[in-house]
């Protein structure tokens, strides 16, 4: 089976996480494709397959190297999809030697480079597009593809030599939860790497130090024309709340490695408001100084309307995984050679947001992140080179490679 042939059999598969969900994995339907890739596992004649009742899956294919001590790796993808767009009933189709012009996805529906210009990058490729309705799923069912393919053209070319390669594929990435209960201790590897990035030649090992805030604001209703120094409007506090934090520090005014304040969403009437936040920033003592100005504005708004009108109540989420990268730099290096060997230009560049492997760094595994090679992802104009994805498998096989020879 090649790689084009596995990543078209998994995006039959929908497998969209759920935000409101309380069950492990968010939705049922995560698990009918983890058997599935369970029983793939097992039939490609990898070792130690197992599916645990929370939807994770590890396996492992064997070293081929005797009497000599190789650091065990691993590479790991999710394989549910974003909430955003829908993952049912995908029409995934090829479109072979992309010529640079309109793809017409389905009528009246047109992926352009003039809106995408990033198609442009691969003209002369073939490329896996939607009908315009659905997400494709290259995020991350790609990745799943590329550390399928690897191993089993490691399996059948014994003479590449490498040492014990883990992998595992997880649920619930997408909301936020995919390395909750990863366990890293069973996985036992010493480092290992996520392939869940973008475009061709992306590594990321900086992330968002992240948290997430809800803002709980007590009003008070009165009678309007009664209201002269008894109302108190939580409509508006909530306004005065969002009006307090800097304007020119959100999403859509930053870039890079400039931080930000996002209101997700209010809720709100004359006696109760509640208002969702994230907060984000690369920099840790930024991040610290971010959170304490959050804080302090509901102090502020406590001091003009009354102690516990309003309430902030700030919970970190994850931090950035450059401070456990850092001390162990050659976990980079070997995926710099290896680029660099299988011809792909490095694009090293900062996560505007998170990753499984910020938090599994945390958990004791470094574990940067590597492109998959799918583009726009989250939505129906979501596309993945064929080409992007042999390079992915093809840096994962010399990863393995340069890694046996590690401690010469």
């Amino acid at each position: 089976m090649d790689i084009t042939e596995r990543f078209l059999n998994y995006t039959k598969f929908d497998t969209q996480s759920a935000e409101d969900s309380q069950s492990v994995p968010s939705t049922s339907k995560q698990l009918v494709f983890a058997e599935y890739l369970r029983k793939e596992l097992e039939a490609e004649g990898l070792e130690d397959v197992e599916l645990d009742d929370k939807g994770y899956i590890y396996a492992t294919l064997p070293s081929n190297i005797k009497g000599k001590d190789v650091p065990t790796i691993g590479f790991i993808s999710h394989y549910d999809t974003s909430p955003d767009c829908s993952g049912a009933d995908i029409k995934a189709r090829i479109v072979k030697g992309y010529d640079g012009g309109d793809i017409t996805l389905s009528e009246g529906i047109v992926s352009s480079p003039k809106k995408f210009p990033e198609l442009l990058s691969h003209v002369g490729e073939d490329l896996i597009v939607t009908d315009g309705h659905t997400l494709l799923g290259a995020d991350d069912k790609a990745g799943i593809a590329e550390i399928m393919q690897a191993v089993c053209w490691l399996r059948d070319h014994k003479e590449v030599k490498h040492g014990k390669i883990r992998v595992a594929f997880n649920p619930d990435e997408e909301i936020g939860m995919g390395a909750h209960h990863f366990d890293v201790e069973k996985f036992g590897c010493e480092w290992a790497y996520t392939m869940d990035g973008g475009d061709v030649g992306e590594l990321e090992f900086e992330n968002f130090n992240a948290a997430g805030a809800k803002v709980t604001i007590k009003g008070m209703s009165v009678h309007p024309g009664y209201a002269k120094d008894k109302m108190v409007n939580a409509n508006r506090l909530a306004a005065e709340f969002a009006a307090m934090l800097p304007a020119d520090e959100t999403p859509e005014t930053t870039e890079g490695y400039q931080g930000f304040y996002h209101l997700l969403g209010i809720k709100s009437n004359i006696e109760n408001a509640t208002m969702s936040y994230i907060i984000r920033d690369h920099d840790r003592r930024k991040f610290e100084a971010r959170k304490a100005f959050f804080a302090e504005c509901a102090e502020k708004m406590n001091e003009k309307y009354g102690e516990g009108t309003v309430v902030a109540d700030v919970r970190d989420q994850y931090y950035n995984m450059k401070e456990k990268i850092d001390p162990c730099m050659h976990v980079i290096d070997i995926v710099l050679k290896a680029m660099q060997d299988c011809g792909v230009a490095p694009k090293v560049k900062p996560i505007r947001g998170g990753t499984d492997g910020a938090q599994l760094s945390f958990k004791g595994l470094p574990c940067p992140n590597i492109f998959a090679g799918g583009v726009n992802f989250h939505g129906p104009y979501e596309f993945v080179s064929i080409q992007s994805m042999q390079k992915a498998m093809e840096v994962i096989v010399r990863i393995c490679e340069l890694t046996a020879g590690y401690n010469d």
